[in-house]
């Protein structure tokens, strides 16, 4: 019990003052706009780390990347399966929440769309360079040009990645980085009294209508969990070695799916699942390689909740956004979280903000999202690995035959 208050304090305590803003909101509606400032100085700490994060984030696993020593085939078959399973967790997530509002209001909320955001007569062309490059380096630096700052970072990281003797910048990008994460568990200790004001003056100023939406999405999302958890990893392991696999698979998967609730982090889980993996009968080889990808790349609970945030903007804006342009902001969003607890996922869920062509004051909404269904993501991230374990090893084995 311990353990698990532990490992849940900050979820537990942002929880709480989730249902305080909610209470005070409801009662005092409007004039909670007056504690309104301490839920943005929350968010302005929270967004001026997103720069560098991303930035540091990106080019310092591309920098860190060397040659693979695992067979082509087995690297070709996790790529294959991840491409394929992220594919299924969108239209799960889209199907789970097309028919349904997350959130509905009777008037049409106009005052976060992004004032920078124009409708210009130019060609895709134009429209693609604008996004992935900007004509001053002062420009990457702001959160309004996040496509060109990861362009931006990918190349930075190879350049290091091609310098010979380049484990000094190595070790300093690392430094930033674990600098940049102390920087946000500072942060997410005020995040209770900031989150807290933030979704009272939310709930102030558009009544009871926001909290049956998040009481909507956390309840959506925890039956597709469900669904996920029991029947569709099932299918795979049936697909990957039949009623056998199935048999050892749920002999086996109950220690990491644990450790994942408890722990709320996949990087936590990883030695757990490993292990747990390599019991169900899948090759070290594969369960290291994939396991390991698995963590940073591979996340079936957060490309669905990607689609959660998404649809809910959707809703709450009217916006109305082509099935492919949803598919292509949930995949990116996704690759962009990093394996690490709570307020990890600012980067990815900025980027959808951005990509929505809305205002980054919406990162709070995001934010209380991300909370309440952090422990079904990370089930689903991490069972999600062992799954496809089984199927990377079935192409694997086919290919050797």
């Amino acid at each position: 019990m311990k353990r698990f208050i532990k490992n849940y304090k900050s979820t537990i305590l942002l929880l709480i003052s989730i249902i305080i803003g909610t209470i005070i909101g409801l009662v005092f509606k409007e004039k909670t706009n007056i504690i309104k400032p301490l839920g943005d100085l929350f968010l302005n700490m929270l967004l001026v780390s997103i720069v560098p994060l991303l930035f540091i984030s990106i080019s310092l696993s591309i920098a860190k990347m060397k040659q693979p020593k695992r067979m082509s085939k087995i690297l070709l078959s996790i790529v294959t399966i991840f491409i394929i399973t992220a594919l299924i967790n969108v239209m799960i997530g889209i199907i789970s929440t097309k028919s349904i509002r997350l959130i509905d209001f009777n008037d049409k909320i106009t005052y976060s769309l992004n004032e920078n955001t124009e409708q210009n007569n130019i060609n895709i062309l134009d429209n693609i360079v604008n996004t992935i490059s900007v004509n001053d380096f002062t420009k990457l630096l702001s959160k309004d040009n996040m496509i060109s700052l990861i362009l931006f970072s990918c190349i930075i990281g190879l350049c290091i990645n091609r310098i010979k003797d380049n484990n000094k910048i190595i070790y300093f990008l690392e430094k930033c980085n674990e600098v940049i994460h102390e920087y946000l568990n500072i942060i997410m200790k005020y995040a209770p009294i900031g989150l807290g004001c933030f979704y009272a003056s939310l709930i102030g100023t558009f009544g009871n209508e926001i909290v049956i939406g998040y009481t909507k999405t956390f309840i959506i999302y925890t039956l597709v969990c469900i669904f996920m958890y029991f029947i569709v990893y099932s299918f795979y392991v049936l697909i990957a070695g039949g009623k056998k696999s199935l048999k050892i698979y749920w002999k086996n998967i109950i220690p990491s799916s644990v450790t994942a609730l408890a722990t709320c982090s996949s990087a936590a889980t990883m030695p757990v699942n490993i292990e747990c993996t390599k019991k169900m009968g899948v090759s070290e080889d594969i369960v290291d390689t994939s396991i390991a990808l698995g963590t940073n790349f591979h996340k079936d609970g957060s490309i669905i909740g990607s689609v959660f945030k998404i649809m809910f903007l959707v809703n709450m804006f009217d916006l109305n956004p082509s099935l492919f342009k949803i598919v292509i902001i949930a995949l990116i969003a996704t690759l962009l979280v990093s394996a690490v607890p709570i307020g990890g996922g600012t980067i990815s869920e900025s980027l959808i903000i951005s990509m929505l062509g809305l205002n980054m004051s919406c990162l709070g909404i995001l934010t209380i999202i991300a909370t309440i269904i952090d422990p079904g993501a990370t089930l689903l991230n991490v069972v999600g690995d062992s799954s496809s374990c089984m199927l990377i090893e079935k192409l694997v084995d086919k290919k050797k035959k």
